[in-house]
Formats: structure tokens, sequence, C-alpha cells
């Protein structure tokens, strides 16, 4: 049993950091909730023990100080639908002023009480010791359930936990799942062990190849990312995306794969287009012979069949970055094609793990997302995670 299955919170008034960053339309209303509801299980928990939870968040990049369009006022309504009528949710104007600590001491069992956006204040990003303190003086035992913030040193993901004991901190729910996850991939992986990775620049996703080269018997390379490789190893990729000042650590990482016997995939064919636009001219053509003027945004069929293949044979699965510009219909069958092929790879016994903002939408979006083993809600923070890092956030309650 965890930590936080094992705790009963009867009387204790749990301080719990979660993510809710959901994106907003104009009229404040929720567009995507799965970072609240990921998270409301740990909250059901601690009141169904007895206890009261005080929910802690950042909201978008407030620039100075507390605006209306960056309160979390406007997630109350939803966080008490999501919750149940019967749950009474109050609101702070703050997170660590008098109304925030009055209504915190006051507040009975099986009460929720949200404190308004941590990043009103600049201590919070800074990771400053006195702010962090002042906010466990709210709770009796920290409960961090963001693991989308994991990979931030901030004051409430990492330096607040150095104020309690630790039997009274530990992670939520939804943070072990993640981290329980993230683990089986990264340590406990059955091979052979396929990671896609994809996304438009090589730039973004080198640590974590490097990293991979270490674990996985596979590794496919889609999206944008793939004409650096293919242009790397003397192809001709037209106007497709490339990053020129990264030709020569393409060259590098494949020569890593080949002295560690790990099969790296680049796509044989592509959809390619005369303009980025979704009523572009489009025709397939092989990969590394674009013709100028044309780029290429969607990996072809050829490569479609060669990396389902190489997926369903995997018994463990890494799926971080789409496989073209999947937004755009013309573009998105690549990124679906593989989407199923993780899903039936899944349905056979193999362990898939999906994260990063696009590749969890592109599963949203195909309805595959109860399909695969696991979807991760922290984007920067998976990826950090598979590049090797120490993520401040685990490390606080870990030790």
């Amino acid at each position: 049993m965890s930590n936080f299955s094992n705790h009963n919170f009867k009387g204790e008034k749990a301080l719990v950091r979660v993510d809710f960053n959901v994106p907003l339309d104009e009229n404040f209303h929720i567009t995507d909730d799965n970072r609240m509801t990921a998270t409301i299980p740990t909250i059901k928990k601690i009141l169904n023990d007895g206890g009261s939870a005080i929910l802690m968040s950042h909201f978008g990049r407030p620039k100075d100080g507390p605006t209306d369009k960056y309160s979390l006022k406007h997630l109350v309504k939803h966080l008490n639908e999501l919750l149940g009528a019967d749950t009474k949710v109050f609101f702070a104007n703050d997170c660590i002023g008098e109304q925030a600590y009055l209504t915190a001491s006051m507040l009975r069992s099986g009460e929720v009480l949200l404190l308004e956006n941590l990043r009103f204040y600049k201590e919070e990003e800074k990771g400053d010791e006195a702010f962090a303190e002042k906010l466990s003086k709210l709770g009796d035992v920290y409960v961090n359930d963001a693991f989308g913030t994991a990979h931030r040193a901030h004051a409430s993901t990492a330096v607040i936990a150095k104020y309690f004991e630790a039997d009274k901190k530990m992670f939520g729910l939804l943070m072990e799942s993640e981290v329980k996850s993230a683990e089986k991939v990264l340590h406990e992986s059955e091979k052979p062990f396929c990671a896609i990775i994809g996304g438009a620049k090589v730039s973004d996703k080198i640590l974590i190849i490097e990293n991979l080269l270490e674990r996985a018997t596979d590794i496919i390379i889609g999206g944008g990312m793939a004409y650096t490789f293919l242009k790397a190893r003397g192809g001709k990729i037209g106007n497709s995306l490339c990053e020129d000042d990264r030709l020569e650590t393409a060259l590098e990482i494949l020569e890593k794969a080949k002295q560690k016997n790990v099969s790296i995939h680049l796509p044989e064919d592509s959809v390619i287009a005369d303009k980025f636009a979704a009523d572009a001219n489009t025709e397939i053509c092989s990969s590394d012979a674009i013709p100028d003027g044309w780029m290429g945004l969607d990996i072809g069929p050829k490569a479609v069949g060669v990396f389902s293949e190489v997926i369903n044979k995997s018994k463990t699965i890494l799926w971080n970055g789409p496989m073209g510009v999947f937004e755009m219909e013309k573009f998105q069958n690549g990124t679906k094609t593989i989407a199923l092929a993780v899903a039936e790879s899944t349905s056979n016994g193999a362990f898939s793990l999906v994260g990063g903002g696009d590749s969890v939408a592109a599963v949203n979006k195909f309805d595959l997302a109860d399909k695969v083993s696991y979807v991760s809600t922290g984007g920067g923070a998976m990826l950090e995670y598979f590049e090797g890092k120490v993520l401040p956030g685990i490390a606080a309650i870990k030790g």
C-alpha cells in the first residue's frame, strides 16, 4: 500500500498541490478539464476519511500580480460539480492572506477550500522559503498531486515539503500513478521496448533520445524532427522543417544507436505538401527525395506499415510526440494509425505510456485514451523524467 492510501485523514486538513492550469475560453468556460478530473480521486479519499482539503494551484502566467483573467475563482463552480453538490467548496481570494488562514482554520470535515492563484506571488516561481513556510501553515498534511509541475523547483511543489514531517508529506493518487508508470517504462521495461518520438524539433528531444538509447530496442522518429535526421544522412528534404545546426547531433545519435544495437526507424516515405495549409496540394514521396518547394507534413503509407509492425511486436511502448501535423485532416493519418497500433499492441499485452501534450491530444482526439495503459498528465515533467533528470517535486517527497 502507498503512504497516501494507508494514511487516514480523519480530522486533518490536507494541503493539496493540484494542477488546475486548465484552458478557458473567452467566457471563462473550461475547454478541457482533464487535469481537474485526474485529481478528484485524491480529494475524495481525503474527504471520505473525514478530513478536509485545501487546494492550491498555479494558473496561467500572470505577469503583474492579481488579475481577473488568471483567477482560480473561475474554476469553483466546475470543481463543485466534479466533487458533487453535497460537497461544500469555498474560495479564498488569496493563498497566504488573512482570509485564506481564517477560512482554512474554520474548514470542517468533508469541506474543500480552493486558494487563489499561487503565481500571483513572484515568490512561488522563485522557490522562496518564507512563502513556502506561510503556505505550509494552512494544513496538517502536505499532498503533492501535481505531476505536471514536478519538474519545477517552486515554493509549492518542492520547497514546502521541508516544513512537514516524513509521515505528513506524500504523493496523491495521481502523482503516485504517474511516477509508477514512468518508472515501469524507464526501469522495469520488458523487451522489445519501442520509443516513438515525434514533434517538430530534434533540439527538444536530444536528451530523451540519448537516455532511451540505454534502454530501448527500437526508436521510431517521426514528425518534423525526422527531416533533420534524413538531411543529415544526405537526403533531399525540400522545404521540410530542419534544424541545420543539429545535423551533426543527428549523425552522432544514429552512430550511438548503431554501437548500442538500437534500431532507429525513420519514415521511408512522407505525405508532402506544396504549402503549410489545410487546403495544400499533397503527394506521397520518398522522404529523402522531396522536391524543392514541397515539405513533409506526415509520414507516408510505407512508414506507417513499418512503424506499425515494430509497435506490434513490442512489449513496452513509450510515445511522445505526433507523426505529423495531425491538427489538419490531410496530415493526420500517420499519427492516427500509430495511435491505433499502440492501442492494438496494448490489447495484446504490451504496456504503453503516452505523454506530452500533442500525443495526449492525439489519443483523446481519436478516442483511444482508454485503449492504452497510461496517459500522462505532465508534458514537460514527463519529458524531463525520461531525460534522466531528478524532478524537484518528486525528490522533495522521496528525499
